[in-house]
């Protein structure tokens, strides 16, 4: 079957605010980066186009009628995947692979900060007669569901809120060395615990804050990729998503929807041992507790492991698994449906040799996964590799 390269990637800064620019402005500016680096013209070369975006979080619906113009999209196929950003480098990946398109453009994007009701839009997405009203009518944020389940997750594999306030120190402080990072801190655990708990075990300074910001993919089929590609090619090897339970009752402590998605994402690539075979990763850790458990989830550690090893600094640049080197969400902020590819693009940068200060020597490859937040159990794998 035909194999599938990153030809191009663009992005724009991520920060907590855009008012100088509207989402529009901000897709085009990612757009023609991503169209730059892949050495291409949208409206000759692409076949078909792919947005990421749900219509609570935009305000209107069929949102692909309102892309094509910045896209360079305009009378060409056009379609929207209601989800987070690897799902839709996921519907790339399989137009290629079946041959139905030989180039095809994602984008993903949050303009986040101009949503005024962002807790009620995330409610509608509760069990209308169990579980919205404990949040509606009791006036209580829904992310309550991430300290029950942060809760679920200490209980079930021994980690310690200690072991969790680990992963905001290291993951503020890396993303110091991003510049794309607005959320960056050199912080200790003492101010993680004085930040107070937001929604008891889980702490202010654990969450991340949301952020606006756009990422563009290019994916070519690679026996095109190799004939006009100018940098190094890195290629979509596997990618893999699962989902759960929507009950919040039946929710598992161990992020099954990862663990299924890596299973499959694992098989196409040919990874028999994640934890010898990968060398970055970049999971999804809106909630401090959720990178050890997603990586738990990876087969990158046993159950319980992965606070240790974020208390022993093994999960840093200099240590045996490179995580979230980027930031993650921690540090790059919540881009809602754009955060999946916000993994993927510190990934390809990696893999590229182009990420400046965060770059680890010798990349060969590297894992993104996301979660679409709460109360979601769906979630995305994705493995990246070059082959020189």
């Amino acid at each position: 079957m035909r194999d599938v390269a990153v030809l191009g990637i663009g992005s724009t800064a991520f920060t907590s605010q855009t008012p100088e620019v509207n989402w529009k402005e901000l897709i085009y500016d990612a757009a023609v980066k991503a169209y730059a680096d892949a050495q291409i013209d949208p409206r000759r070369d692409v076949d078909s186009f792919v947005t990421c975006a749900e219509d609570f979080w935009e305000g209107f619906s069929i949102f692909d009628e309102f892309t094509p113009d910045q896209l360079g999209a305009a009378l060409r196929p056009m379609m929207t995947v209601t989800g987070d950003g690897l799902l839709g480098l996921a519907n790339a990946y399989m137009q290629i692979k079946s041959g139905v398109a030989n180039i095809v453009v994602v984008e993903a994007h949050s303009k986040i900060s101009e949503l005024l009701t962002y807790e009620h839009v995330t409610e509608m997405a509760f069990d209308p007669i169990y579980e919205r009203p404990l949040s509606a009518e009791r006036e209580v944020h829904p992310y309550y569901v991430a300290g029950l389940e942060m809760n679920l997750y200490l209980n079930a594999t021994g980690t310690t809120e200690e072991q969790c306030a680990f992963v905001a120190v290291h993951n503020r402080r890396q993303a110091l060395s991003n510049p794309s990072a607005p959320y960056g801190a050199r912080i200790g655990l003492q101010e993680i615990f004085n930040s107070g708990y937001a929604f008891t075990p889980l702490k202010r300074w654990e969450i991340a804050s949301r952020a606006d910001g756009c990422i563009v993919f290019v994916l070519a089929a690679g026996e095109i990729a190799r004939r006009i590609a100018k940098k190094p090619l890195v290629y979509l090897e596997g990618i893999g998503w699962s989902s759960e339970s929507p009950w919040i009752a039946a929710r598992s402590a161990d992020a099954g929807y990862v663990r299924r998605a890596a299973q499959i994402a694992y098989r196409h690539a040919g990874i028999t041992d994640p934890r010898r075979q990968i060398d970055v990763i970049e999971v999804e850790d809106r909630f401090a507790f959720k990178e050890l458990q997603h990586i738990e989830a990876l087969g990158l550690a046993r159950p319980g492991e992965a606070g240790w090893l974020a208390q022993s600094g093994a999960l840093g640049h200099d240590g045996e698994l490179k995580v979230n080197l980027s930031g993650g969400s921690l540090g790059c902020g919540d881009l809602i449906e754009a955060s999946g590819l916000q993994r993927a693009l510190e990934i390809v940068l990696q893999l590229r040799g182009e990420a400046g200060a965060r770059q680890v020597p010798n990349v060969r490859v590297g894992v993104a996964q996301s979660w679409r937040g709460v109360p979601h159990g769906t979630g995305a794998v994705a493995v990246f590799a070059r082959r020189d």
